[in-house]
């Protein structure tokens, strides 16, 4: 049996989809030959629409695992995220990222840029395919997250967005 068939990805990609969803933080499986293990970041951004008292707070909760009842006195001396209510624009996948089409093209987009949703931002390569990366949200480019050539995890931050 193929530990890597086109229904072991997918399954892969719904359980990932899952964990997210559901913010768990790492998981590990054992089936058979194959071992899967994986672990998130903790986001630190808020979701767009949010007052900034609710990202004070889910900072706040964040870095302090003590009890709700704590949370306004620890979210009192947190300093302010400046990326807090922007939108973040995550790499759905592990590869490299190219900001370009092709090398000593212009970026796709850089800060300062209006974009709109479903326009092409970047390219991530992964096992030799190019993929390119559609915005998720309309506005504003705020910041580039990333190098031309470096490598990007599952659900790093790519760039950050002002929502219009």
């Amino acid at each position: 049996m193929n530990p890597l068939s086109p229904e072991n990805i997918e399954d892969l990609k719904q359980l990932i989809e899952f964990l997210k969803e559901n913010q768990v933080a790492e998981i590990e499986l054992d089936r058979g030959e194959t071992r899967v293990w994986l672990k998130f970041d903790r986001p630190s951004e808020t979701p767009a629409g949010l007052s900034e008292l609710a990202g004070l707070l889910a900072g706040a909760r964040a870095a302090s695992p003590q009890p709700a009842t704590s949370l306004p006195a620890a979210s009192a001396v947190a300093p302010v995220d400046p990326d807090a209510g922007l939108h973040m624009v995550k790499s759905p996948m592990v590869g490299t990222f190219y900001g370009s089409p092709s090398p000593g093209a212009a970026p796709f987009v850089v800060p300062g840029d209006t974009v709109e949703k479903g326009q092409v931002i970047c390219i991530v390569e992964a096992m030799k395919l190019m993929n390119d990366i559609e915005c998720d949200a309309t506005g504003e480019i705020v910041k580039c997250f990333v190098t031309n050539g470096q490598p990007v995890e599952f659900g790093q931050p790519l760039f950050s967005i002002r929502l219009e």
